[in-house]
């Protein structure tokens, strides 16, 4: 916030009252101005895909940070269906911690700054948003047909050590969005803008700059 906020104006979609992956995209579309450039990471890429078939018109431009296009195959879905029953056992501290691994860069699983943060960010989100942004996850589109409906210039940024998203997850996102280019940060997992901040800062400011 506190890199881009001298370059343009910084409104923060509520991903937190909606269970559908069209809720969240709705609810963001609502709040933004009639054209604005859309900045998103992970589970946003999910939303940022239902705003570009809603509204392609409104989107200057696009990023999508540690996200992908397919939806959930059966192996994840069970997976997501364990965190939720976890969750209804009052035992969200442990899906928590096992997320992490996947989270976050091999190297940096001993970093306790950095785990720290990422503890808070689950406990602020709280066991009832959890369960509805995994509902709404599940039940998400495959955004791969659209992915040649998709316009605007685009950026896709990708930690070279993400448990989450693959290189061939990015692939398919470039060959399906014309002119899509890819930027790989090093020694980092899925949390870029936690993990490296400064490179991550220094990705959208360039891009910003050269389209505001």
């Amino acid at each position: 916030m506190t890199a881009l906020a001298p370059a343009c104006d910084l409104i923060h979609a509520d991903h937190t009252q909606d269970d559908t992956i069209a809720g969240m995209a709705m609810r963001l579309m609502e709040a933004a101005p009639p054209r604005f450039h859309l900045i998103a990471h992970a589970m946003g890429g999910f939303t940022a895909f239902e705003v570009m078939r809603r509204a392609p018109e409104r989107v200057r431009s696009l990023v999508l940070i540690a996200s992908l296009a397919p939806n959930d195959g059966p192996a994840q879905t069970e997976r997501r269906q364990g965190y939720i029953r976890l969750v209804e056992a009052g035992r969200f501290d442990e899906v928590v911690e096992e997320r992490i691994p996947i989270l976050v860069h091999p190297d940096r699983r001993g970093d306790d700054e950095l785990l720290a943060v990422v503890r808070r960010m689950a406990s602020d989100t709280g066991a009832e948003t959890f369960l509805r942004q995994q509902r709404a996850i599940m039940s998400r589109l495959d955004s791969r047909p659209s992915l040649a409906a998709i316009k605007v210039p685009t950026l896709l940024i990708r930690g070279d050590g993400d448990g989450i998203t693959t290189e061939a997850h990015q692939a398919e996102m470039l060959a399906g969005i014309a002119g899509a280019r890819l930027e790989v940060i090093p020694d980092c997992g899925h949390l870029p803008t936690l993990e490296r901040p400064d490179q991550t800062n220094q990705l959208l400011i360039r891009w910003l700059d050269e389209r505001l």
